[in-house]
């Protein structure tokens, strides 16, 4: 099972969400955290991942040998790859 590690960015955004929505971003990273390459998808452009959560992504980076998933950040998919 891997563990979560969270970047103060991606904290600082969960913070500011709904509680309903804040629960489903958690509970998405609670099923990857058994199993992530099922839920995580290559990005391209940097060297890291992305969880798809309805509006919302996730991109994480992946230590496999420490198997831990560095939450790097969280936003709307409208503006979650601008930075």
């Amino acid at each position: 099972m891997y563990e979560l590690k969270f970047d103060n960015k991606a904290i600082d955004f969960l913070n500011k969400l709904e509680k309903d929505t804040k629960e489903r971003i958690w509970n998405k990273l609670q099923q990857c955290k058994l199993n992530p390459f099922h839920y995580l998808e290559h990005l391209e452009e940097i060297d890291g991942f992305k969880l798809r959560i309805g509006d919302y992504r996730v991109i994480v980076d992946v230590d496999r040998i420490n198997q831990i998933l560095y939450i790097l950040n969280v936003g709307h998919r409208k503006n979650i790859y601008e930075n």
